[in-house]
């Protein structure tokens, strides 16, 4: 047998007020007593009274309700930041509809009217990264739009994302903080933003320190292959070298491979640091964590997504997240 709801009469009449005060205590309206505020919220918990979503979201004129666009909800940095923003928003009393489109396709016009006519209180659109730009999609709603861990080309847009200069210098630091001079660096594709950025933020702080990096960048593509290739290059080019700065963690683990190849050894010989925290991502406890990381702040963007969309005025621009250093065994 379904159990009997708890309507708000209910909790009025055991609560011993009328069942005006008791909205009023419930809703927050500041024009009855703190004690009698008090009584009536733990009287309603008390009988487990949960709130008629609809009815309120009808009296405060809002649908408490966030549309969420997401490029590939698969994809697994994507995932991290999509399940905080719906913690986040759920502790708050918002929900979420998803809508996962291809964000440069077409069919990414039918779930903004989708979305559009829900009656959304706002939208979120969830990025795979930071290698090439968004599409800017504020204009086409009159709710607030923010934009996480990607960009846009609009600088007015309210975006919160991972800090590729910050995280290039970060792994340097910690390199040279282990005593590592001659520091050599396999990363994607020129033409990709992160890459250059995170190439950009590492070469700054080698020339802080007087150095310079031991052979030239090589660029290529996030893939372990292409990591195993350019380390082997690397090793033969400068056989002196002592560590490498992988912009992800997929290229990181092709280099190990050709180092131990070499017959060097990790860390002793060559240190190795990555980008992306692939393995806390991918939640497989059988796996030891092995290689050293930075990791580019997923959680924190959820967070802070959460946090501004649901300020009366969030501020235009772009706010970058720190990331932070995962040591391990590779350094």
């Amino acid at each position: 047998m379904a159990e009997s709801v708890i309507t708000l009469s209910d909790v009025a009449a055991a609560a011993g007020v009328s069942l005006s005060t008791a909205s009023k205590a419930l809703n927050g309206t500041d024009r009855i007593s703190e004690a009698t505020r008090q009584h009536v919220r733990v009287t309603a918990d008390r009988l487990g009274f949960r709130h008629n979503a609809l009815a309120r979201s009808f009296a405060r004129g809002r649908s408490q309700t966030i549309g969420v666009l997401t490029h590939r909800a698969s994809n697994p940095f994507t995932r991290v930041v999509l399940a905080t923003v719906a913690t986040e928003l759920g502790a708050k009393e918002q929900a979420i509809l998803l809508y996962d489109a291809r964000l440069g396709d077409r069919d990414i016009t039918e779930s903004i009217l989708q979305l559009r006519a829900r009656r959304i209180d706002g939208v979120i659109v969830i990025g795979a990264g930071t290698s090439f730009p968004s599409p800017s999609l504020t204009s086409r709603f009159e709710v607030p739009v923010i934009y996480a861990f990607t960009f846009t080309e609009d600088p007015s847009d309210v975006t919160i994302t991972a800090d590729d200069d910050e995280i290039g210098r970060l792994a340097v630091r910690h390199l040279l903080s282990k005593g590592r001079r001659r520091i050599a660096h396999l990363t994607a594709e020129p033409h990709d933003n992160a890459a250059q950025r995170r190439a950009a933020g590492a070469q700054e702080v080698l020339a802080e320190a007087g150095l310079e990096w031991a052979t030239p960048v090589r660029f290529g593509r996030w893939r372990e292959g292409f990591g195993a290739e350019a380390a082997a290059e690397v090793l033969a080019e400068a056989p002196d070298i002592d560590a490498l700065f992988c912009g992800s963690d997929a290229i990181a683990r092709g280099a190990e491979r050709a180092v131990q190849a070499s017959g060097r050894s990790v860390p002793d010989d060559v240190a190795l640091i990555g980008v992306d925290n692939w393995e806390t991502l991918m939640h497989d406890q059988r796996v030891t964590r092995h290689l050293t990381t930075i990791d580019v702040g997923l959680e924190e963007i959820g967070r802070q997504v959460a946090a501004h969309l649901l300020e009366p005025d969030p501020q235009p621009g772009i706010r970058y997240v720190a990331p932070q250093v995962i040591t391990a065994e590779t350094t």
